[in-house]
């Protein structure tokens, strides 16, 4: 077999390969989102039927959902709360609170998960990186950040919704919500 014959073919299995892994991903639902609506009706109309029942919350910023026989770590894209689950540095302040509040509101509840074409698809850790919507259409990401229990958080570059973000932590930070409310919180963020 000649040089050219053996590229040919190699070029041909990468686009075969390519198409069974995005036909495995849009059936998943968990990459498809190629319109970010912003406003709870659109979002509402937007979420269809494909949700997935959150499984276990590591800490306010992070859970695994159910897909299939398959376990999926979520991280949720422009927001940090506090750590509380690594294991090289102490709780942080304000982090089981927000851990708890993330597991009063998504655990066994149904959530749409969305992704953000600005970001990468998975973390460093191989965590999906997401948007959150709850089933009443309201986007939990920035609800953590209006109650005080999240930073925004830019990782690498802008994502869609980065400005909403902010504008809420000006909002949770001005009426001293979570962990804006107490002063040992309180950092040069």
């Amino acid at each position: 077999m000649n040089k050219q014959m053996r590229k040919l073919i190699t070029v041909a299995l990468i686009l075969i390969i390519s198409f069974f892994l995005q036909r495995i991903d849009s059936q998943s639902g968990l990459t498809s989102a190629t319109t970010h609506p912003s406003q709870p009706a659109q979002v509402a109309t937007a979420l269809g039927s494909d949700f997935f029942v959150v499984a276990r919350v590591a800490d306010g910023d992070t859970f695994s959902v159910q897909v299939g026989t398959t376990t999926e770590t979520i991280r949720m894209i422009g927001v940090n709360t506090p750590e509380t689950v690594d294991p090289r540095r102490p709780v942080e302040c304000f982090g089981k609170e927000a851990s708890a509040f993330t597991k009063s509101i998504l655990m066994h509840t149904s959530v749409r998960l969305v992704a953000d074409t600005t970001q990468s698809n998975r973390d460093k850790y191989g965590r999906l990186l997401r948007y959150v919507y709850l089933e009443d259409g309201r986007l939990f990401n920035q609800l953590l950040i209006e109650e005080g229990y999240a930073y925004e958080y830019t990782y690498d570059k802008p994502y869609l919704y980065q400005q909403q973000f902010k504008d809420a932590q000006v909002t949770a930070k001005s009426a001293k919500k979570g962990l804006w409310g107490n002063a040992l919180c309180v950092s040069t963020r």
